[in-house]
């Protein structure tokens, strides 16, 4: 079995040295522990030591998905607001909680805990999903003493994007799905019911009127070159995709979204929304504005407006107040801008920042039930459009073809 040595304080505080037999470093931590001493340094003492010190588990990466890490945030704040000291947290973290994904990550946190990082740095490397604005919190709360506080405000206000992202999706569920039925619909009238309709009617021998002509005419392109305008569609998709991954690419549509009528007011406020939630939490646990622009910077997954708070940091570094840096950076929301010099005012720009997230949440909101609202009438009317184009133009093709055989007839 591996052999650990290590260096620990007893009760008293005196210090004690010795070594033993251990799976892993873990568990050697748990061993030392179990006699009451508090691990200062546990050094690897052979080669099987050395590698059971490397756990398999901490090579692969830990991924958490937002309701876990808003559980684990949320978690972690009431066991330290307890009165627990971080370690024996993340140690309740690791042994009492039922789900594998977060007594894993407690004891990744606190096996590097162990190792004698920072706790920021421990949650840095613990998993991808801890990221800069998250670990840069958790540096401002070790720092300043307020751990508890900056872990509950973490926890809401991630559970507050993650609602919002989740009512977006939600409202986009219904439309996608009526845009899928309807071109299911106009699938099976093209493909299948009017070429049934064009070999009863050649039967006739009749003259059809010019909408039923230019319906079988579609029909027929379609139905010929069925698998040439699939692999054009797929081709013009490729070719988009290709193009946006560019980097001008990438920053043309982004831009370009946001024109998008319905859709682009909506991907406005969730960026101002998300952007003042986000700041306003730096700034009141006492990360610097600067530091606090950067980080957001780095995180805006849309390169337009990645593009403009790269601007922001700019003008902010050269001494600019906030909100003049966003006027002059441009396409940025006056009202935001406003709200934002009057917190600089008054020197409560957090709480302004705060209160323009709860109103752009707000805001949001009421755009997303009015999207859904618009859009489910829009194409039951487009559907409606379409059937009643096809059937009448079935109906006077078959009128026709009646009237043409009792012609014949008479």
């Amino acid at each position: 079995m591996p052999r650990f040595s290590y260096q620990a304080l007893s009760a008293s505080g005196e210090p004690v040295s010795g070594s033993l037999d251990a799976p892993s470093r873990s568990d050697a931590f748990r061993l030392i522990e179990a006699l009451r001493l508090s691990p200062v340094e546990i050094t690897a003492t052979d080669a099987d030591a050395l590698t059971a010190s490397r756990s398999p588990a901490a090579d692969s990466p830990i991924r958490l998905n937002k309701p876990r890490l808003i559980f684990f945030t949320s978690e972690l704040a009431d066991l330290i607001d307890a009165g627990l000291p971080v370690q024996q947290a993340l140690n309740v973290m690791a042994e009492k909680q039922q789900d594998p994904v977060i007594r894993r990550t407690g004891d990744r946190l606190r096996t590097l805990l162990r190792d004698g990082r920072p706790l920021s740095a421990c949650f840095r490397k613990a998993s991808p999903d801890f990221d800069d604005l998250y670990v840069s919190l958790i540096a401002a709360g070790e720092a300043s003493g307020t751990l508890p506080g900056v872990l509950h405000r973490m926890a809401l206000s991630i559970s507050q994007l993650h609602e919002m992202q989740r009512r977006f999706t939600s409202a986009m569920i219904y439309p996608a799905f009526m845009i899928a039925a309807c071109s299911v619909l106009m699938a099976v009238f093209t493909l299948v019911l009017v070429p049934q309709l064009t070999s009863l009617l050649a039967k006739t021998g009749q003259e059809l009127p010019a909408v039923t002509k230019g319906l079988l005419a579609f029909s027929s392109f379609c139905s010929s070159h069925f698998w040439s305008i699939l692999a054009s569609i797929a081709a013009l998709a490729l070719a988009f995709r290709l193009a946006i991954a560019s980097s001008p690419g990438r920053l043309w549509w982004d831009h370009a979204k946001l024109r998008i009528p319905l859709i682009g007011p909506i991907i406005e406020t969730r960026f101002y929304a998300g952007f003042t939630q986000a700041l306003g939490n730096l700034v009141s646990n006492g990360v610097p504005l600067l530091s606090s622009l950067s980080l957001l910077a780095r995180g805006t997954t849309n390169r337009f407006f990645h593009h403009r708070l790269a601007l922001v940091v700019d003008s902010v570094s050269a001494g600019d107040p906030l909100s003049s840096a966003l006027a002059r950076a441009g396409k940025f929301q006056p009202l935001m801008t406003d709200i934002i010099a009057i917190g600089e005012q008054t020197s409560q720009l957090a709480k302004a920042l705060l209160k323009a997230a709860a109103r752009y949440d707000k805001e949001l909101d009421v755009r997303i039930k009015r999207l859904t609202a618009l859009i489910s009438p829009v194409i039951i009317i487009f559907l409606a459009v379409v059937v009643t184009i096809i059937a009448y133009c079935i109906v006077s093709s078959i009128f026709s073809a009646v009237s043409g055989i009792r012609a014949n007839s008479n």
